[in-house]
């Protein structure tokens, strides 16, 4: 499970409420301290299980940034990315992930991820990368 506090500094870095975060995540306790966390720094956020749950709910084409897991059941995170690419997606995307592979890291960092994050993942450095996402994906 992650733990988080309340991330004050970052509620004053932008305005949070115009970002909307999707959480892909098998794990139910990191997807709801995930949304807790971003909650109470005025994000809006929506979680999805697997990557087909998100790939079904049209999300892939809204603004926002993805926080997505790399090991899931069914499409992993790779997967997604490349699908999301293949269809012409320029949604932002940070991975979390419990497994250091350096050479998936490069993979998806050479695609485009906007960052790639160990689990478990430090809030300061979470809302940095989700910050670096958001302006990304304001200037497309």
């Amino acid at each position: 499970m992650l733990q988080f506090g309340l991330g004050h500094r970052f509620q004053t870095m932008t305005n949070n409420q115009d970002v909307a975060i999707f959480i892909v995540d098998d794990d139910p306790d990191v997807r709801r301290a995930l949304k807790r966390l971003l909650t109470i720094v005025k994000f809006r956020v929506e979680t999805f299980a697997t990557a087909e749950e998100f790939l079904s709910s049209g999300h892939s084409w809204s603004p926002g940034v993805l926080i997505l897991d790399l090991r899931l059941p069914g499409m992993d995170g790779t997967n997604l990315q490349k699908a999301l690419a293949d269809a012409g997606s320029t949604l932002p995307i940070v991975f979390m992930t419990a497994y250091e592979d350096d050479g998936v890291r490069q993979e998806v960092m050479d695609r485009g991820a906007v960052a790639f994050l160990q689990k478990p993942v430090d809030e300061q450095t979470l809302l940095a990368a989700i910050q670096k996402a958001s302006l990304k994906a304001n200037d497309k």
